[in-house]
């Protein structure tokens, strides 16, 4: 890619989020508490009961868009010189994740009543993911 990042890059990035996520949001981890928070009993399916597929594939999109978004972001600051090792692109995806991701979820667990700790767990996996593709697109640029 002329943008300085590569689609191998990014596709290692989107299987490293999905199962950043997928780690994160697990039974021994965060999803317990979150469901919780949420209002959710263990009687609740995950998805509203409909298709897994349906909402594990909303997943896998959500995540290449975010993946790819970022990519298109970072390229440039690739080809500047900017971004010169993983640890440089960990902290690009980490600003880009607190400073869109988590701010603008913010009002939305607030408004909804889910409240913060929701906030927390929702918006500390995206940001965590952004920071991974990050580092994984500086890395196999």
């Amino acid at each position: 890619m002329e943008s300085g990042v590569t689609v191998a890059g990014i596709i290692v990035a989107w299987v490293a989020t999905f199962i950043s996520g997928f780690i994160w949001f697990g039974p021994k981890t965060f999803f317990p508490t979150w469901w919780r928070l949420m209002g959710r009993t263990e009687k609740d399916v995950p998805g509203g009961g409909g298709s897994m597929v349906t909402t594990f594939g909303s997943v896998l999109i959500g995540q290449l868009i975010a993946v790819a978004t970022l990519a298109f972001i970072m390229g440039p600051a690739i080809e500047l010189g900017r971004i010169n090792s993983p640890i440089d692109g960990a902290l690009f995806g980490l600003l880009v994740g607190t400073g869109i991701s988590g701010a603008t979820a913010l009002g939305h667990r607030m408004f909804s009543g889910h409240g913060a700790f929701v906030w927390l767990i929702e918006s500390g996996n995206d940001i965590i993911n952004l920071g991974l593709a990050g580092a994984i697109l500086a890395a196999l640029r």
